[in-house]
């Protein structure tokens, strides 16, 4: 299979904090597997901005892009996404102004209306009484003309004007996809923590899609879990590290990210293993076979471009085996023409 019929693969990280560890240490494996992924052939890697989680260390999220893009050469760099409800569009135009100056041709900027935290934390990450995420097509829209090569605000984004970062819509529901489309941007779907309405997204944004100067035809990229390890039971333990964190934040239990417990799912009751199986729906566990059928079948499903891996591992050699894993698993896809 040349390249050119190879599936991108991109990579997400939350930078999670382990039980043994500290910010510190999430950011240089943040980094270690930035390079990685570079190495690898990765399209692209994302950083998610989530505040108040005790295990997440991603929430300065162009602070962090910054140090990564300083590690690296060629892989592009973006946020998956930046959580627009918090922030002055114009800030973040400059954020990402400064980036895209650093790193020319290499910057993506993802934008969600979740507040990516809760309600108390939301409050006091508001930029003002008023913020409002039903807001967030208007906030778009001024983010977007900040970066333009002729504004028609009279203030300037300096740096910011005339970048054009590229700017991607994303999603957990119909709403993304239906503003993506409209304004014709790329889009990408949040199915590797909430998968539901995965296809009716899809097929809102391909059948109202609005080409744009920035995007000819739809272009969507879906998030996929992969648990990968060169044995099958040991790639069912290191998954539990992320299955723990999953149950224990919807549970309203956040924490740090745990070590691995053998036989987790056992361990558990009905509610929290059907809460499993919703979101593991998007995900594949096991060795490169199992993953190249996962990977396969979740193509023939959805006909995204491009899949954005999240692998929450608690070790961190075992997360950059298993991205490698990913990597060897895509190059042996059957894609259409």
């Amino acid at each position: 299979m040349s390249d050119s019929q190879q599936l991108p693969l991109s990579i997400l990280d939350l930078s999670p904090i382990r039980d043994d560890g500290d910010a510190g240490q999430s950011f240089r494996h943040s980094l270690s597997l930035a390079q990685h992924g570079e190495a690898l052939g990765f399209r692209r890697y994302w950083l998610a901005e989530h505040h108040g989680m005790p295990g997440i260390a991603s929430a300065a999220t162009s602070t962090l892009l910054a140090y990564i893009g300083a590690g690296t050469r060629s892989i592009r760099i973006g946020a998956g996404g930046v959580m627009l409800p918090n922030h002055s569009p114009l800030v973040i135009a400059e954020q990402f102004g400064t980036l895209e100056s650093l790193y020319p041709g290499r910057i993506d900027l993802g934008l969600g209306r979740a507040p990516g935290s809760d309600q108390r934390t939301s409050r006091a990450l508001r930029r003002d009484l008023a913020s409002d995420a039903d807001q967030f097509p208007q906030d778009v829209l001024e983010l977007m003309d900040f970066m333009s090569p002729e504004p028609r605000q009279p203030v300037l984004a300096v740096p910011g004007r005339g970048l054009q970062v590229p700017v991607w819509i994303l999603g957990s529901s119909t709403f993304g996809a239906q503003l993506a489309a409209h304004l014709g941007l790329p889009y990408a779907f949040a199915s590797h923590f909430a998968p539901q309405q995965l296809m009716p997204a899809l097929r809102i944004y391909r059948e109202t899609f609005k080409p744009s100067a920035q995007l000819a035809k739809p272009y969507a990229m879906a998030g996929f879990n992969i648990f990968a390890a060169d044995d099958e039971a040991q790639a069912h333990l290191l998954a539990s590290s992320w299955q723990q964190s999953f149950v224990n934040v919807r549970s309203g239990r956040p924490g740090r990210l745990p070590p691995p417990v053998a036989g987790y799912r056992e361990r558990i009751g009905p509610s929290e293993n059907m809460l499993l199986d919703s979101v593991l729906s998007c995900a594949a566990i096991g060795t490169k076979e199992t993953v190249r059928a996962g990977l396969q079948d979740f193509m023939d499903r959805t006909g995204v471009q491009e899949v954005i891996v999240a692998s929450g591992i608690y070790d961190h050699a075992a997360r950059l085996r298993s991205y490698e894993i990913a990597a060897e698993a895509a190059r042996e896809l059957r894609l259409p023409a």
